[in-house]
């Protein structure tokens, strides 16, 4: 008998490690300034991709901002492109669970071998790009600058036909904004992130738009008045360029609730396309498709050649959005969603009221405490009968004492009950959602990390 490991040893030996390096690069990762802490500067990003060859140059991009609405909207177009036979790339934030879900390729999370293999190859051009950034009186580059250009180096290396790219934060500065995308698309804009993108609608418009670039089309959702002339000022200034918006160019036709979702008809750029079942819930959703549906008929026919009913047909019936209005427990049932300002939380509400039908709604919430908090619970007050204060495990996050003070202003005490730890918090919200009995529901939201830790903690981890 042979001492010789055999085949599935050598594949669980190897799993093994490729977790441990995993683990090791996500500390080095982490251990960098935050994604939130940026420095408004395409400098360090653009020398890295400089000394990487410039990689994201070597396959066509759709490049999309806005404030609520684009992860959603990017998933929806990555299933369109793949189910129309393209290999994709797709980079998105934040992530649910596993860091490698900002990095997808085909719509799945980028293998670890591939993953640690981006990050060998760029590991050495980071540390030269952080040193020359330091040495001048700069600082290192942040944790979404390293896995943008870990992204961009994977998609190159995989390769992919198309990348669909997700802005971390505004568009101007943001790091991914070293593409020169065919399509830029800009889902609705609201305020969000008003510390570092401006305090009205204008100024944050006016940041995204920079994602708009000569030669490109740009496909929006709709939009306010001001918002949209920015838009058209950008698309005037850059030159070679046109704008499509949603409810003049192209929109959502028929809408009607669905078991599961919903059946959507829709108005594109090359024609319409009756009946489509998308397994999402929300007006906002179906929004979402049309703006998806538009943005890949502009990036495969200039917006002059409809997509292939049966491919568009197979791929929203395929549509996932993680983490917004999942359901991930029946008996009570059990909601996540990832709203996270006044305008996400709107949404929400209004996709709850036209989809469920609760006896009794009791929400599960925690906040991060750079966010509009008030907003987002005067939003949700007239949708709860109660209101259960929490946290995350996210540093970020608002003080349950504190974001349970704001909520008893606006619910009133008798509504609002705070308990710190979120699995205890869940339990507790479960049990008000079963004290009048059968039909009650739980809805856990107010921030991304809420959403994941919730999902987790009822076992659902797919994304």
């Amino acid at each position: 008998m042979s001492g010789r490991p055999d085949a599935a040893q050598q594949d669980a030996a190897r799993t093994l490690e490729e977790m441990r390096r995993m683990r090791e690069i996500e500390e080095e990762i982490l251990a960098r300034a935050p994604e939130n802490d940026i420095g408004p500067s395409l400098e360090r990003i653009t020398a890295v991709m400089e000394l990487a060859g410039d990689p994201q140059r070597t396959y066509p991009t759709i490049h999309l901002t806005g404030t609520n609405g684009k992860t959603s909207t990017s998933r929806m177009i990555d299933a369109i492109l793949r189910e129309s036979g393209l290999s994709t790339g797709r980079f998105t934030s934040p992530h649910l669970h596993d860091i490698r879900e900002r990095i997808t390729l085909s719509g799945k999370p980028i293998p670890r071998e591939k993953f640690i293999a981006a990050y060998d190859e760029m590991a050495p051009l980071i540390e030269i790009v952080d040193a020359r950034s330091l040495e001048s009186g700069g600082r290192r580059m942040n944790f979404f600058e390293v896995l943008v250009a870990l992204a961009y180096a994977a998609f190159a290396d995989a390769p992919v036909d198309v990348a669909v790219v997700e802005v971390g934060l505004g568009g101007s500065w943001d790091a991914t904004n070293v593409i020169d995308a065919q399509v830029a698309v800009v889902t609705p804009v609201d305020l969000d992130h008003t510390h570092l993108l401006g305090d009205d609608v204008v100024s944050i418009a006016e940041e995204k738009s920079g994602i708009i670039k000569a030669d490109s089309v740009t496909v929006s959702g709709a939009q306010d008045e001001d918002v949209t002339q920015v838009l058209k000022d950008r698309v005037e200034e850059v030159g070679g360029s046109r704008i499509v918006f949603e409810g003049n160019d192209f929109g959502v036709v028929t809408r009607e609730v669905a078991l599961g979702g919903q059946q959507v008809g829709l108005r594109g750029l090359a024609g319409e396309y009756a009946d489509l079942f998308l397994p999402l819930h929300g007006a906002h959703q179906a929004s979402n498709l049309a703006t998806a549906v538009a943005a890949v008929e502009a990036f495969l026919g200039g917006g002059e050649q409809r997509i292939d009913a049966d491919v568009l047909a197979a791929a929203c019936a395929s549509m996932t959005s993680p983490g917004r209005l999942e359901v991930v427990r029946r008996s009570p049932t059990v909601l996540v969603d990832a709203a996270h300002n006044p305008h996400g939380a709107r949404s929400l509400v209004a996709a709850l009221d036209e989809a469920f039908t609760f006896t009794r709604l009791v929400g599960l919430v925690g906040i991060v405490a750079d966010k509009d908090a008030v907003g987002m619970l005067e939003v949700l007050e007239p949708a709860l009968d109660h209101v259960v204060i929490t946290r995350s495990s996210s540093p970020r996050a608002m003080a349950p004492d504190r974001l349970g003070a704001l909520a008893s202003e606006i619910f009133g005490e008798s509504r609002v009950t705070v308990v710190r730890d979120l699995p205890d918090a869940l339990e507790q919200a479960v049990t008000l959602a079963e004290a009048e009995g059968m039909g009650g529901g739980v809805i856990a939201t107010g921030s991304v990390i809420t959403a994941g830790e919730v999902r987790m903690l009822l076992g659902t981890t797919d994304v």
